[in-house]
């Protein structure tokens, strides 16, 4: 599935895909999906951002499946078990905090 996108390049930046383009005999999109999936295998590979994307799950800014996509399915499964621990930790807290 392929979703249709509308963004703005530099100029520069349009030119040097074309020239990819050109030289690979692709089209500017080929070249500017491949730049992406490079730039985001490099961030998911560092540990620091994996940390951000937990925190935002935990933070309930981005959903499971989002999560899932980063840090793999096995992981995703232990940080959501977690975050249903820690969600009940603090309810338990609270209900002896009314007593």
């Amino acid at each position: 599935m392929t979703t249709r996108v509308n963004f703005r390049l530099p100029d520069d930046l349009v030119e040097k895909a074309d020239v990819a383009a050109a030289a690979t005999h692709k089209n500017r999109t080929e070249i500017v999906v491949a730049a992406l999936e490079d730039y985001l295998d490099e961030m998911e590979d560092q540990e620091a951002f994996k940390q951000t994307v937990v925190d935002l799950y935990l933070d309930d800014e981005i959903g499971f499946e989002s999560l899932k996509q980063v840090i793999g399915r096995q992981d995703a499964e232990s940080v959501r078990a977690s975050k249903t621990l820690l969600a009940q930790g603090e309810e338990m807290a609270d209900d002896l905090a009314q007593l």
